[in-house]
């Protein structure tokens, strides 16, 4: 059974910034990445395990899928699966820091 998926407000906003930017050229095309960020999310609730350890936190819990060249990057907690960030794959995790501090 699939665990409850959130999204944080964060990501949510990562996502509309990574469409806006894309949108300047292609519209349809950013629709088409945002679908595929939200088939991952549910693909992410029913198989949480199968993305990678994020290398630079070398935490079990936090976990990322790739779509195109951007990162998913979210949390496994007992009670939910919480998107924490949507990252093109050159942006350094340490800019958005903050978002991992307990």
């Amino acid at each position: 059974m699939a665990a409850a998926l959130i999204w944080s407000s964060e990501s949510l906003d990562d996502i509309d910034a990574l469409a806006q930017f894309i949108g300047r050229d292609s519209p349809r095309h950013a629709q088409r990445v945002v679908e595929a960020l939200f088939d991952l999310g549910d693909a992410i609730a029913a198989h949480p395990l199968a993305g990678r350890v994020v290398p630079e936190l070398g935490e079990h819990h936090v976990r990322e899928r790739f779509l195109y060249s951007y990162r998913i990057i979210y949390e496994i907690r007992p009670e939910r699966i919480e998107v924490l960030a949507v990252l093109h794959g050159r942006r350094l995790l340490e800019s958005i820091g903050e978002r991992f501090e307990e």
